[in-house]
């Protein structure tokens, strides 16, 4: 009975036997099964298929496989979205598992295929007719199973074949489709599969017997006649708490609906609707599973607030006096506030604006939603939009689906239960689409003032008005908005504060939140400005705030250990004592000191330049260094850089070349010397056209041997000739300068019109050096002339003439 022997891939099998002639679908997810029917599809399209002893073993071992199986064909693949893979499958022939070539990435084994004996005996003869009648009778037991097998099965003529096919169409267990298909003799599986027909029909007859016995006891059981309970306390059917009970409760629930459909303030598309609606709950059975869904449909349209309006705040010095009580600086926003309430004093049907809070984390984006809703009177909900993929969680469920539901922006309307609340859309930036739709694309039709006023739920489908919704957004990174959406919004950039916004912020509004956490507010916490402003320095280092709280926090609860263990046997309120903190015990509160307060640099040192970068979560000073060595002309780009950063250098470096006879270097010296341009911090990745000038800098230092100025940081794209180009974030970066104690900033001459955006005492702090070529930059940051010093040629004027140095702001 054995046959050829073969190398096939194995795909192991959770609660399913594959037999021979069999086509089923089946749906791989596990890797290692992938990674088999890949390597199957590549080569001949045949795969050993073998059962699992253990469904629930996910990693399936050599001991945990059965050693019989089916090599079957595969007919269709087909890759879903989520990554399983679904194939149909054709058994083919039975097989015996030889030995195992491999394990890894997927099982390769070698298999013995077993060869099926033709013909049909007298006694197989004999069997199949015995089963053909039991099947029969089995099949006037077996309501599921259709009729029409018995037809397909008295076909056959073949006896292995007719058994493999028999056992389809069984209830069997694991264990004995597996010892059927063990099973090579064709008499044997005949005999096996007569036994279980018999026993599953006795079965079958048990359970008849059964449920007949019931339904007669039940019929003798007048109560039970028109499905009533009977009575146990003297009730009479249709009494209280009988079926007319119920009908009456039923139409009490329906007029109460109805008595809230005519009050509430619907539009005369939703009344309609709703009126709709009820008319066809009335005609269904309170029970069934319809009108529970008909119910609930209901209960969100009159929940939803239709025409509750909340009245807003007109006192324009009121809400001022909100605004500057809950936030230090943050200039613009507040202004756009103001502005808005004084239109809306104006114009009574104002459309609401759609505002959008660019920065970086920690700045105050979701904290300003709050305090604008408590300065305009409105009610405030805030919904999250980071990691949302679906677009059903925008716009709702159709009523079709099981658990349907309306959408989150109506699910926030019923929070707050007026129709013109503020809601803030949170992390809008960090939404993505997948397969169940784009959640971005549905928020097109809710942000845009034209059309907001009719906004169509998939679950309502009736026109609803968010039109005096007042939507504000928040969002990390411009970049990841679709331009559509952003088209929608008003945006408003928080670029970040400075140290003494940093410092009036910690004593105004960080200090007594964290007093109060900690259950320090009946002492007196003294803490300097110098200690705060080496906490801002040496210990957080951000464009926000949240980092320097957290520090805060640190010190505070440290501070209540040492109150506790003070008071000893009094209580913690006895002690009278200030609690001082300055910049001689600060280390022992929150340790050593987590940055370096030289970052810029203790002197100037040879091509070592700083640079101003502008990142998602604020600007940072970006230090670029360069280094020749010996070589072949080779330039070597490290630190995890973007190909724009890439580009940025490799520009950089030709301009230097030209410039090569100005400082005195040989015709071949860059076909003998390679180039090491250096970005520190290389697990942060870096991208962008502005370290050009930066990195043009630290070359020529590094080719003449002149130092860079350490107090002086720049940014600027540079051309192949040596124009200075326009960069963005500029107001990020000169606020991270200032924030590393640099006080002068070479920055592009057409940049100067963005300085009006920088606060003015950072500007104070600084001296500015507008730039058109990086002549001027080089001038300004090397510490003496790169210019090689030669005798003048005749008749000829020099390429360049150096620059004088800028005069400070």
């Amino acid at each position: 009975m054995s046959g050829t022997t073969k190398k096939l891939e194995l795909l192991p099998l959770r609660d399913v036997v594959i037999f021979p002639q069999m086509i089923v679908p089946l749906f791989v997810g596990r890797p290692k099964s992938i990674a088999a029917l890949e390597a199957a599809m590549n080569s001949n399209q045949e795969i050993f298929l073998v059962a699992q002893k253990q469904a629930k073993v996910n990693d399936p071992r050599e001991d945990d496989l059965y050693r019989v199986g089916t090599i079957s064909r595969m007919n269709q693949t087909l890759k879903l979205p989520d990554g399983t893979i679904r194939v149909l499958v054709e058994g083919v022939r039975r097989a015996r598992l030889i030995d195992f070539i491999s394990t890894d990435p997927h099982y390769s084994v070698n298999v013995e295929a077993i060869a099926e004996v033709e013909g049909e005996t007298a006694e197989q003869r004999a069997l199949r007719r015995a089963i053909l009648q039991s099947f029969e009778s089995y099949l006037d037991y077996a309501r599921k199973v259709p009729k029409d097998v018995l037809k397909s099965l008295q076909g056959i003529s073949n006896p292995g074949q007719l058994a493999d096919t028999l056992v389809l169409s069984l209830n069997l267990k694991l264990r004995e489709r597996q010892e059927l298909l063990e099973t090579y003799d064709p008499t044997a599986r005949l005999e096996r599969l007569y036994e279980i027909i018999q026993r599953e029909i006795e079965i079958l007859q048990v359970e008849q017997r059964i449920k007949s016995r019931i339904k007669k006891q039940m019929d003798r059981d007048p109560n039970r006649q028109q499905g009533q309970t009977p009575p146990t306390d003297g009730r009479t059917q249709g009494g209280p708490g009988g079926p007319d009970m119920e009908q009456d409760e039923f139409r009490n629930e329906l007029k109460e609906l109805e008595d809230q459909i005519n009050k509430k303030g619907l539009t005369e598309e939703a009344r309609s609707k709703a009126l709709k609606e009820l008319k066809k709950l009335r005609m269904m059975s309170p029970m069934s599973a319809e009108a529970t869904v008909v119910r609930n449909y209901l209960d969100w349209m009159i929940s939803l607030p239709w025409d509750e309006t909340t009245e807003d705040n007109q006192d324009i010095d009121e809400a001022e006096k909100v605004l500057e009580e809950d936030h230090y600086g943050l200039k613009k926003p507040k202004e756009r506030i103001l502005e808005y309430l004084a239109v809306r004093t104006l114009v009574k049907d104002m459309k609401g604006p759609i505002l959008c809070f660019i920065g970086p984390p920690g700045v105050g984006k979701t904290s300003i939603a709050k305090s604008i809703s408590r300065a305009t009177g409105r009610k405030f909900v805030r919904l999250s939009l980071g990691g949302v993929r679906d677009e059903a969680e925008i716009r709702g469920h159709r009523r079709t689906y099981i658990g349907a539901l309306p959408g989150k922006l109506l699910q926030m309307m019923k929070k707050a239960g007026t129709n013109n609340p503020v809601m803030l859309l949170d992390e809008i930036d960090k939404m993505s689409s997948d397969f169940r739709g784009d959640p971005a694309s549905a928020l097109l039709e809710a942000l845009d003032p034209e059309q907001n006023n009719v906004f169509n739920d998939h679950y309502l489908d009736v026109d609803y008005d968010l039109s005096k919704v007042m939507f504000l957004t928040t969002a990390n990174y411009i970049q990841n908005i679709p331009p559509a959406l952003k088209d929608r919004m008003e945006v408003i950039q928080l670029p970040g504060y400075t140290e003494e916004e940093k410092v009036e912020i910690a004593r105004r509004y960080l200090m007594p939140k964290q007093q109060k956490n900690n259950g320090l507010q009946d002492y007196t916490v003294n803490i300097t400005e110098g200690a705060l402003r080496s906490v801002i320095f040496n210990y957080t280092r951000e464009a926000g705030v949240r980092n320097l709280e957290r520090e805060l926090g640190t010190i505070l609860r440290k501070i209540a250990v040492e109150v506790l263990k003070n008071s000893k046997k009094k209580q913690a309120k006895d002690q009278e004592k200030p609690i001082n903190i300055n910049e001689r015990n600060l280390e022992k509160y929150l340790g050593v000191a987590k940055f370096r307060d030289d970052y810029a640099g203790k002197q100037p040192e040879v091509g070592f330049t700083n640079g101003l970068a502008w990142t998602e979560v604020g600007g940072t000073l970006l230090q670029i260094e360069v280094n020749f060595l010996p070589g072949k002309g080779h330039l070597s780009l490290t630190g995890k850089l973007g190909d724009v950063m890439k580009e940025s250098a490799q520009a950089a470096l030709s301009w230097v070349r030209t410039q090569s006879d100005l400082m005195g270097l040989s015709d071949d010296f860059f076909q003998k010397h390679d180039i090491h341009v250096h970005v520190p911090e290389g697990a942060v990745p870096k991208d962008g056209p502005s370290a050009g000038v930066t990195i043009a800098t630290s070359l020529v230092s590094a080719l003449t041997g002149i130092p860079v100025r350490n107090d002086i940081a720049m940014t600027g794209e540079t051309t192949l000739h040596g124009r200075v180009l326009p960069i963005g974030g500029l107001k990020e970066k000169i606020l991270a300068a200032h924030r590393y104690h640099i006080k002068d900033i070479i920055i592009p001459e057409d940049n100067e019109k963005d300085l009006k955006d920088v606060p003015k005492h950072v500007m104070k702090a600084l001296v500015i050096h507008p730039v058109k070529r990086v002549e001027e930059v080089l001038d300004l940051a090397l510490v003496k002339p790169w210019i090689a010093e030669k005798e003048p040629e005749e008749d000829k004027a020099p390429d360049y003439v150096p620059r004088e140095k800028s005069v400070p702001n």
